[in-house]
């Protein structure tokens, strides 16, 4: 009896495993092919990344090297002598760090001393001793430079564009060596004629070097073609202005090359599986906007898939013990269901169907089916026993759920706050220091400062000290919000001193008309100026500072008036404006952190919600009369003692 109940077993288990084998094998097959098209897709997306990076780097070159020769070709109709010439080749390579060289080379007869040709060049010559760029400049020797593309080019078009070309150094002892692509455009007296051609120069082997700054995989790199095909970036120079993409390709046995090649020259954009030197690549293309190039990166596929071929190494083993556990499973799993299991089938259905009155008696079997049974006795008993905190319990989920919901919200409602507070921070900082920066840099420049009148000078340093209150009020601000400025605050306020009433108010009014020198503010006090109050005065001070800055910058700055005035058991501060004023829908979120009524004016938040702190910590209050509707009117008031 025994060796046929194995003998049965062992047959129903054989049934399983043929079902549960191939499902499992099947499985793990889906998964590797779906792990496979992940990783593809993946450096699909890594190679795109990377190739917007380098995207970024070339446009950044391009624009600057279009913009300098843009923005000062003017200059060459206004100064048309030889002199000026040199000087302004120099100075667009002294001033654009991306620009390699410049030449600008004259129509026939443009000097008659200098006979059919005059042509000046400047380039960059290394580096000197403090770091920065050698620069040589000189007239170049006469050569017949009509016929180069550069020049012959922009004089056809009569108009900018880009040229690319291999320097051959035949006029100058110094040059700038290799491939190179300049950006030619000519340029026109005041009466439409032509005059000459400015040309500005780029490396295109210090372009490579930019580009291939990063790479997704160690065997990636990056290739530009022109709208020939010809090669200008590639990491087999042999192949540089030499030869195309289309060179030796068999079209017949070499389509996807032949099908790139015709993608990157005709300007297109995207992704192919292209075979290079018996190898499988993808390869991801964009053209360069402003040009007639395409950029691409190829990623060999070996690299791609060098981490999905070790998968191999651990599948192999995972079928064998997944084999061994499932062949285990089955025997067991065999074993107990052919046990007699129909009467608690029944009684488990019913109680399945919602007949919670089912009683499932205990037996004194010892066997699997008699543990079984009592078992589900117990599971019965316990069931009627936790039904009830189990309703309870998932009504306390459900409002644990509720709870986690609207904190979910909260945290993504901080967060966003806090990414607006950065940007918000980023761009009121950056302004002034951009401010701050421009004008230091024009007045570290000697030639630009023998051009400046002293009028201009000042008002120029005028301009950087107001830029510089802004930074270091916003700093103190930013100090004051955070929990180190709060501990300070709470500290100093603690020290209580006898502070005048009105001369801490005529302060913070010399110092608001620092701000704003044009303004009008009006004083009045009901106190005499040795009435003393005991308080902290740097706090009472940035309060009265913020509130009259606020009254300056948004008010008409005409009608601003400071008033003192004695109530009961203290003193009150009253400030008031006359202008836009706030809306009543704002007037609830002005005192808090962050929070500003108009997103595109200057400021963090911070000001009126810092002020309303400082009074608070005092022992006082600020407020918004909100029944004043000609503008503002914030109160203060504060205890005398």
């Amino acid at each position: 009896m025994i060796n046929i109940r194995k003998s049965f077993s062992m047959k129903l288990s054989i049934s399983v495993l043929l079902l549960a084998v191939p499902i499992f094998f099947i499985s793990l097959a889906i998964l590797f092919s779906q792990s496979r098209h992940m990783i593809k897709r993946e450096a699909i997306g890594r190679a795109n990344s990377m190739l917007g990076i380098a995207m970024q780097r070339v446009y950044r070159h391009v624009i600057t090297v279009e913009t300098a020769t843009n923005v000062n070709s003017w200059l060459i109709a206004e100064h048309l002598d030889p002199d000026s010439l040199l000087d302004l080749s120099n100075r667009i390579v002294r001033l654009n760090p991306h620009i390699d060289a410049c030449g600008i080379s004259t129509e026939p007869y443009t000097f008659p001393q200098y006979g059919r040709y005059f042509s000046v060049y400047s380039v960059k010559n290394g580096k000197t001793a403090d770091g920065r760029d050698s620069i040589r400049s000189t007239v170049e020797k006469q050569y017949e430079y009509f016929v180069k593309d550069w020049y012959k080019k922009a004089h056809d078009l009569g108009k900018a564009c880009w040229t690319d070309f291999y320097d051959e150094a035949d006029t100058l002892e110094f040059i700038l060596p290799g491939l190179l692509a300049s950006y030619s455009k000519p340029v026109y007296d005041n009466t439409g004629r032509m005059v000459a051609i400015i040309s500005t120069d780029l490396s295109l082997s210090h372009l490579s070097k930019v580009i291939t700054q990063d790479k997704p995989y160690p065997n990636s790199y990056f290739m530009m073609v022109n709208k020939d095909g010809r090669f200008f970036i590639h990491p087999d120079t042999t192949k540089l202005f030499n030869q195309t993409i289309f060179s030796g390709e068999n079209p017949n046995k070499q389509t996807d090359i032949i099908a790139l090649g015709h993608e990157m020259t005709t300007g297109a954009e995207g992704c192919m599986n292209v075979t290079f030197d018996g190898e499988s690549c993808l390869v991801c293309y964009r053209p360069i906007p402003g040009t007639f190039w395409s950029l691409a990166i190829v990623c060999p596929y070996s690299d791609i898939l060098e981490g999905y071929h070790k998968q191999t190494y651990i599948i192999i083993p995972l079928l064998i013990v997944g084999f061994i556990v499932i062949l285990l499973l089955c025997h067991r799993t065999v074993g107990l269901a052919i046990s007699p299991l129909n009467q608690l089938l029944e009684k488990t259905q019913s109680i399945a169907a919602g007949n919670m009155e089912i009683h499932i008696p205990n037996t004194k079997r010892d066997d699997a089916v008699g543990r079984l049974q009592n078992s589900f006795a117990m599971m019965l008993q316990s069931l009627n026993f936790h039904i009830g905190s189990v309703r309870y319990s998932a009504e306390q989920a459900r409002l644990r759920n509720e709870e986690l919901q609207k904190a979910t919200e909260l945290v993504e409602e901080a967060k966003q706050q806090k990414t607006l507070f950065i940007q918000n921070v980023s761009h009121q900082i950056r302004t002034p220091l951009n401010i701050v920066m421009g004008f230091v840099q024009i007045l570290d420049d000697d030639t630009q400062m023998k051009t400046i009148s002293k009028e201009e000078l000042k008002n120029i340093t005028d301009t950087m000290n107001h830029n510089s209150k802004l930074l270091s009020r916003l700093v103190l601000m930013l100090f004051d919000s955070s929990e180190t400025g709060l501990y300070e605050e709470l500290q100093l306020t603690s020290q209580k001193e006898k502070v005048s009433c009105n001369e801490v108010a005529k302060e913070a009014i010399d110092h608001t008309k620092e701000h704003y020198p044009d303004i009008l503010i009006n004083f009045q006090s009901d106190v005499t100026d040795d009435y003393c109050i005991h308080t902290n005065r740097l706090y009472l001070m940035r309060s009265l500072r913020e509130i009259l800055y606020n009254a300056g910058k948004y008010s008409d700055g005409q009608h601003i008036s400071l008033n003192i005035t004695l109530v009961d058991n203290g003193v009150r501060f009253i400030i008031e404006d006359t202008g836009k004023g706030i809306s009543d829908a704002d007037c609830k979120d002005i005192f808090k952190f962050f929070v500003k009524v108009d997103d595109l004016s200057e400021g963090l938040g911070l000001g009126l919600p810092l002020a309303k702190r400082h009074i608070q910590t005092l022992g006082g209050e600020l407020s918004l009369d909100t029944d004043y509707h000609e503008g503002c009117r914030f109160i203060i008031d504060l205890p005398s003692a």
